[in-house]
């Protein structure tokens, strides 16, 4: 049936074919339509909405912010907001962590923050490769999609993706292939073709490319092989950061501290556009305006990302998404061994968790039976055949326990309906 959507809406939309409800009030983990149908949020925004939809606290600054009158645009000017939101995350979060980071606001988008990343790391050592990551999902817009994987992706593009050498994530040959060995003689020969690279960029858990996890000494020992050549370490946190795998950075467990960071996502914490490059003091060699934006100044994105900090003025959200985590896992890992000829082993940390199916089909049809039965939930990966959990990171037990319900019963349906099809 024609709608406004399908009749104006360019062809390129992609989530509301998964997800085809017209939704009209949110709040907490759940979305409702516009026949007062609740959905269980598993999707969470690609993880814009860590805290939840309407989080009430959030959204009374915000209320409290535009009837005072407060500045809504001021491109980089200074404002009473964004002083705020500096004063904010350097107390809680810099200090804390003895991380000495300038802070950049460029585009208020993710692609906006690793565009202007790349270009740091170019200006810095005027070297012009950037190594990626087989998987690495990084951003739409080219020097971004230049780093990206996913050959569906890029061939959008429509011009050449250069200056990008791409080596093999962790665990992408399997378990047992040190990756970093490879990659260690490919930097240091001097046949191997291969130019020192300005920065190495990655995600430490690839959550597009498929949820695949990054092991700690894996990271540790990239560090250190980035610092010992001069290479700039740049880490994508804009997805599995600010508390989706635990720790506010998800580089914490693993000891390490990039030279640039990319935040963007829940940032502002109620899904307004934000993001922010955290740079080293010494690398921070831009001239005024030489990378700029309109919407550098999101002074309600502030507002909101300031009392989104307030949950990390201790460690009580961060133990619960890890607790939180253990059950999803534990969950998991239960139908995984139910379907051992179906489903392979499952991946994740924190509140981010892939169940991995050997068909695509079926875990795309696994995500069109859970929305059936009430509840969001996407695919990702190179052939979209991870179901990728995403809940808010506020979910309580009783939610995530109804949430991993459903896809265990839409797993067994979808499992059923296909063998019965095959017999």
């Amino acid at each position: 049936m024609e709608t406004i959507f399908t009749r104006l809406e360019s062809e390129v939309r992609s989530y509301c074919r998964s997800f085809p409800a017209v939704f009209t009030t949110a709040s907490g983990a759940y979305l409702y339509d516009e026949d007062e149908r609740a959905y269980l949020d598993f999707f969470c925004g690609a993880g814009a909405l860590n805290y939840g939809h309407n989080n009430p606290r959030f959204k009374r600054s915000l209320v409290d912010y535009l009837e005072m009158g407060g500045v809504v645009h001021s491109l980089d000017l200074f404002t009473v907001a964004k002083r705020s939101f500096l004063e904010r995350l350097e107390s809680v979060i810099l200090l804390p962590r003895k991380f000495d980071y300038k802070v950049q606001f460029p585009g208020p988008t993710g692609t906006n923050a690793v565009e202007a990343a790349l270009k740091l790391a170019r200006k810095v050592t005027g070297r012009t490769t950037i190594l990626a990551f087989s998987q690495g999902y990084h951003g739409m817009t080219l020097g971004a999609l230049a780093t990206t994987g996913s050959r569906y992706h890029r061939s959008a593009a429509g011009v050449p993706l250069n200056h990008v050498v791409r080596m093999p994530y962790d665990g992408f040959f399997g378990p047992e292939r040190d990756t970093l060995a490879d990659l260690e003689v490919w930097l240091d020969s001097t046949s191997s073709g291969v130019d020192l690279p300005a920065a190495i960029l990655l995600e430490t858990v690839q959550a597009e490319g498929g949820v695949n996890p990054a092991r700690f000494p894996w990271l540790r020992r990239l560090a250190d092989m980035a610092r010992d050549r001069g290479i700039l370490l740049i880490v994508d946190d804009i997805q599995v950061g600010c508390g989706r795998t635990g720790p506010f950075f998800s580089f914490e467990p693993a000891q390490i501290q990039p030279d640039i960071v990319c935040l963007s996502k829940s940032l502002s914490g109620y899904g307004l556009p934000l993001s922010l490059v955290l740079l080293r003091r010494d690398i921070d060699v831009w001239n005024p305006g030489e990378h700029n934006g309109t919407f550098r100044g999101h002074n309600l994105a502030f507002v909101t990302a300031t009392a989104a900090l307030d949950y990390w003025l201790d460690d009580t959200l961060e133990l619960s998404v890890r607790h939180h985590g253990e059950r999803v896992r534990s969950r998991l890992e239960a139908i995984a061994a139910r379907h051992p000829e179906t489903i392979d082993a499952v991946r994740g940390r924190g509140l981010i968790w892939g169940l991995p199916f050997r068909d695509p089909e079926h875990a795309a049809s696994v995500s069109r039976r859970a929305f059936e039965l009430g509840l969001l939930i996407e695919v990702v990966g190179p052939s979209d055949e991870v179901v990728k959990l995403l809940p808010p990171l506020t979910v309580t037990a009783e939610e995530l326990d109804v949430g991993l319900d459903l896809i265990d019963e839409s797993v067994e349906a979808v499992l059923e309906r296909s063998r019965v099809a095959c017999a």
